[in-house]
């Protein structure tokens, strides 16, 4: 063989190896933001679980409170209709609105909590003592993954963020995601008059 034959083979050979190189980079890349997108999703189903199980509380707790402070009527209302806002927007499958109306409905559940301060009976009552233990585990449930969700949203959009990542995800469709953010009255303690 000659010589001038070897050196454009030899080119081919690295060009070749150099595009399969760069192809391995980017599937590597896209199977990470793949893999992350699939951890947001599965770290927001389980905050979907938890607010599902504080959905399914809240009505033996309004139950419970109605039959003590039956002039609370305003509260005991907001609480159900940001519950079945929540329920709807779940089924809808909207995360921005279930992750807003969640917050809401954990600042009108902090006002009920208030509330209950003010009636004696109800906090002696055996059912409501069950109901505010089981409702503040689940709140406690809630908190924890919904740091997981953020923890994952934070990892997801680091890594669209970042260079070269950036370029391809881009190009692949891969969207930040939005993080749990407590409603802006959270950051207000609820008053407790007795």
């Amino acid at each position: 063989m000659k010589k001038g034959c070897l050196i454009p083979l030899i080119a081919a050979g690295v060009l070749l190896l150099g595009i399969l190189s760069m192809g391995g980079c980017v599937a590597g890349k896209y199977n990470g933001f793949v893999t992350q997108e699939e951890n947001v999703d599965k770290a927001w189903a389980n905050v979907e679980t938890v607010l599902q199980r504080r959905y399914d509380l809240i009505p033996n707790l309004v139950n419970t409170v109605k039959g003590f402070a039956d002039h609370e009527k305003e509260l005991l209302t907001e609480v159900t209709r940001l519950r079945s806002q929540w329920g709807e927007a779940k089924a809808a499958g909207n995360t921005e609105q279930s992750v807003k109306t969640a917050g809401m409905l954990e600042s009108a559940l902090g006002r009920l909590m208030v509330v209950v301060e003010r009636y004696p009976d109800i906090k002696s009552n055996q059912n409501f003592l069950a109901l505010q233990e089981e409702l503040a585990g689940t709140e406690n449930r809630i908190s924890v993954e919904r740091r997981r969700y953020n923890e994952a949203v934070a990892a997801y959009n680091v890594s669209i963020r970042r260079f070269p990542g950036n370029m391809m995800a881009g190009m692949f469709g891969f969207d930040k995601k939005e993080a749990f953010e407590a409603a802006p009255e959270a950051a207000t303690a609820p008053v407790v008059e007795f």
